[in-house]
């Protein structure tokens, strides 16, 4: 395990510098403590050479300039979560900037991951991760090995269990089956699956033998989001992924992949508020935007959207109460 050092991250360059006007803070050395931390990832372990750095490693970026759509300011009353969005708290927000990549050494780019969320941690902080690809969870996963058991929360179209895909085992289609050979990672929760993509067979049969609930988004949709929410266990520590592919293309179209009949916004603000409520979230992601596809920043506004009900809720179930 690397020593968390400054250099690890970068500061964003332009326009917004941090998402939802939170505090840039380059070293995490410099702190005591700190209530949520945003750290963007721009890089995942690429099948080709070609993806070693794509669109989707422009995601933190935009992700972080939509903020004054999503937020005009943080003091203003927001419907979605009952008030101002830090509920005129004094509850401690810093943006990390991104992981530095190395094109030298890719397998750099999840170790710096690793070791900074670890940091992020240590000083009592939960980490919001801005992706890149579907592959950056597994750095942050294997970060919260100390917080476990935890219940992994998946919002996808695809079902990410791949063994390997040109001999990478860690990229974007095996997340959850990296995930599930983690020692911390109990039960899985994979909804809003749908449509063809990169599962087989055998992939299917592995997730099921590993015992993880496949809920699709038309069972989503028919039962609604409440009977979800009851199949997962009440007072758990809960770690949610997003692809942005797993939510309808109406409102996230700027994905690689996009796939009909998603999750819609109300669904996805509905499984976030549920999860507060039903014990901790300790971590979240958004994944797979690809920016130059966006349609009036819809995309990027409304990831920001979804770190807003997560943090609106958090800060009023009394997650970061001294």
């Amino acid at each position: 395990m690397s020593v968390y050092k400054p250099e690890l991250t970068t500061a964003p360059k332009h326009g917004h510098k941090s998402l939802l006007y939170s505090e840039v803070v380059s070293d995490l050395n410099t702190l005591d403590s700190v209530d949520i931390a945003v750290l963007g990832i721009p890089y995942g372990s690429p099948y080709s050479i070609d993806e070693v750095t794509n669109d989707q490693t422009n995601a933190p970026t935009a992700v972080r300039q939509a903020t004054d759509r999503a937020v005009r300011s943080i003091e203003r009353y927001d419907f979605d979560i009952g008030g101002p969005l830090m509920d005129n708290q004094p509850i401690r927000m810093v943006d990390c900037g991104d992981i530095a990549g190395d094109a030298r050494q890719l397998n750099g780019h999840y170790d710096a991951a690793e070791t900074v969320v670890r940091k992020i941690l240590s000083l009592g902080g939960m980490p919001l991760i801005i992706g890149g690809d579907h592959g950056v969870p597994i750095p942050v996963l294997r970060a919260l090995d100390g917080v476990g058991p935890i219940t992994l929360i998946q919002i996808d179209s695809h079902l990410d269990w791949r063994q390997e895909v040109n001999g990478v085992t860690d990229g974007y289609s095996s997340p959850i089956r990296r995930a599930s050979e983690m020692a911390h990672i109990g039960e899985i929760f994979q909804i809003g699956l749908r449509a063809n993509g990169s599962a087989r067979q055998e992939e299917v049969d592995a997730a099921l033998a590993y015992g993880a609930h496949l809920i699709t988004a038309h069972e989503l949709h028919d039962e609604g989001v409440e009977a979800i929410l009851s199949r997962i266990p009440d007072g758990g520590n809960y770690y949610l992924t997003m692809d942005a592919d797993g939510i309808d293309p109406t409102i996230m179209p700027a994905v690689a992949g996009p796939a009909l009949g998603g999750v819609t916004y109300s669904e996805a603000r509905k499984l976030i508020h549920g999860l507060v409520k039903k014990g901790r979230v300790v971590g979240m992601d958004i994944v797979e935007i690809t920016p130059k596809k966006d349609l009036n920043g819809i995309t990027a506004i409304t990831a920001c959207r979804f770190f807003v009900n997560l943090i609106g809720m958090a800060v009023r179930a009394g997650y970061f109460k001294k």
